[in-house]
């Protein structure tokens, strides 16, 4: 077996750490809280794996030898990727854009998702101020990062029984005045923007009452209303490409009636919403429905986004999920599944909510005493919480040119150690095991899978035993990545017979784990 330097000699490059001591072995002290269980195995929890010196000296021990950890790309420095970030709320002035931008260009995301309000630039009766809105986008562009507008909300000067300034959710399609004003208002963004932002979602959650007033949600009057508006843009900006829904949820039903009303005629892009405790919960079969939706109405070239998810790093949030205990581990552990699912499923785009936590959230009736605690950056300080660390090596390690290949998903066959296949065993269909699927990087493969379980509710972690095609890799040695962590390990416990590899004890507890040939990670690895 190769020696960690000429392991790294595979295409890793030397790795080095301050954790490190002069022999390669972690400066962390060993676990003292497993338990031994009837098989002999220990029984750790799930929540033990957090990304601590104590959890990741508890991996070198049970995977490998420590390598290094995964260099982070800026967003200057990846050509592109699915990979977006909110930065919605600035019509309502909710954060200091200055301190974002630095840390938005070190994430590595390629897109920014940015509200353009319309009562923020129109106070003044046809007085169009873009200066703030100008400042924003040249800044993110400046930092490697293409703007994507969400257009909206209303405007108190044409609806003025909007009961705060930002008029947020108030459609200006039940008022012929007001909905001459939003042409206007958005004849002139298109004429201001149409070189700098080339994709143009209409309106926010439609579907739902707080983000479409006075009336009911009626998926007839925002097909007509995306209709007018889209009219306007493409007048500008004739290779603009336009994003309907942003959809609360993934609403089926609605979905049809939007598709039934003509939608699929006015937009390019079709986006969504998917708040949910559990990530995966249910979400491929919906995909797939949505999918065999547009493609029975004939719309097969509509691609769908993932425009909004986000997940709070404490109780008491502001906003979806809410009601549950987070805290940022779990956040960490939530967004890493979110948008490496996204990635597996093959979306074109998947955006967190958001960049920073939003202090005072205003939801349309004026700032509250709540915050909205769904950040990567922390909304006191703008000091970065772990999921700002997760999303990074998400979007370095997976940016497009990690290349997809499902033909290699089932070159591993995974069995849960003491039990049988994991997607068929009982317990595991409570664990709701992702299986391994397949990613091609510097012509090396590497694979990522772990149980979708309840991150309120920590289980104990899996062993699991693969069995690779030896035909699948490049060399005979493998590497284990902690995600959240960021330490990479050698898989000690591998053994080869006839033209298979075996990999014995593999950790997997409730986020992704990614393991793969050392070629997928040349020039990652920390030195």
């Amino acid at each position: 077996m190769p020696n960690r330097r000429e392991f790294l000699g595979m295409g890793c490059g030397l790795a080095m750490s301050g954790l490190l001591g002069s022999a390669g072995t972690l400066l962390c002290p060993k676990h003292g809280s497993a338990s031994t269980g009837s098989e002999g195995e220990e029984t750790i929890r799930t929540d033990f794996l957090d990304g601590s010196s104590k959890s990741v000296a508890w991996l070198e021990e049970m995977v490998g030898p420590s390598l290094g950890r995964l260099l982070t790309k800026t967003s200057r420095e990846i050509r592109s990727s699915p990979f977006s970030v909110g930065l919605e709320t600035l019509d309502r002035s909710m954060y200091d854009p200055e301190r974002v931008y630095d840390p938005l260009g070190k994430l590595g995301v390629k897109w920014a998702r940015l509200q353009t309000g319309w009562a923020r630039t129109e106070q003044i009766v046809g007085q169009y101020d873009f200066g703030w809105l100008d400042a924003v986008v040249d800044a993110v562009v400046g930092q490697g990062v293409a703007p994507w507008f969400n257009v909206g909300y209303g405007n108190k000067l044409y609806t003025p029984e909007a009961p705060d300034a930002s008029a947020v959710g108030w459609i200006p399609i039940y008022n012929a005045d007001a909905q001459q004003a939003w042409l206007r208002y958005v004849r002139a963004l298109a004429q201001r923007f149409g070189e700098r932002v080339k994709h143009w979602e209409i309106w926010n959650e439609p579907n739902i009452k707080n983000f479409w007033k006075p009336g009911e949600p009626s998926p007839e009057l925002y097909v007509e209303f995306v209709a007018q508006t889209a009219k306007v843009i493409r007048e500008v900006i004739p290779q603009v490409t336009i994003i309907g829904g942003a959809l609360a949820g993934m609403p089926t039903d609605y979905l049809k009636k939007l598709l039934s009303c003509g939608l699929a005629q006015h937009v390019d892009k079709i986006s969504f919403h998917p708040y949910r405790a559990i990530p995966e919960d249910g979400y491929r079969d919906t995909l797939e429905t949505w999918k065999q939706l547009l493609q029975s109405a004939g719309e097969k070239r509509l691609q769908l986004w993932q425009g909004e998810n986000g997940c709070p790093s404490r109780p008491g949030s502001a906003g979806a999920l809410a009601q549950f205990p987070w805290n940022e581990i779990t956040q960490c552990k939530w967004l890493l599944r979110r948008v490496l699912y996204d990635r597996v499923l093959g979306l074109e785009l998947t955006s967190y909510f958001h960049m920073v936590d939003l202090m005072r959230y205003n939801w349309g009736q004026g700032p509250t005493d709540k915050a909205n605690w769904k950040g990567l950056l922390r909304g006191e300080d703008y000091s970065p919480k772990p999921a700002y660390f997760g999303y990074q090596r998400i979007c370095t390690l997976f940016d497009d040119d990690a290349r997809r290949d499902i033909s290699l998903d089932t070159s591993v066959e995974v069995v849960e150690e003491n039990r049988a296949d994991p997607a068929s065993s009982r317990s595991s269909k409570e664990k709701r095991f992702i299986p391994p699927a397949a990613f091609v990087r510097n012509n090396s493969p590497m694979w990522c899978f772990w149980y979708a379980s309840d991150l309120i509710k920590p289980g104990e972690i899996t062993y699991l035993t693969l069995t690779i095609r030896e035909k699948a890799l490049s060399s005979g040695e493998l590497f284990y990545l902690d995600l959240l962590s960021g330490w990479i390990f050698r898989l000690s416990k591998l053994e080869r017979q006839n033209d298979q590899c075996h990999v014995r004890s593999i950790p997997v507890g409730d986020y992704p784990v990614v393991i793969g040939a050392p070629g997928a990670l040349q020039g990652l690895v920390s030195s």
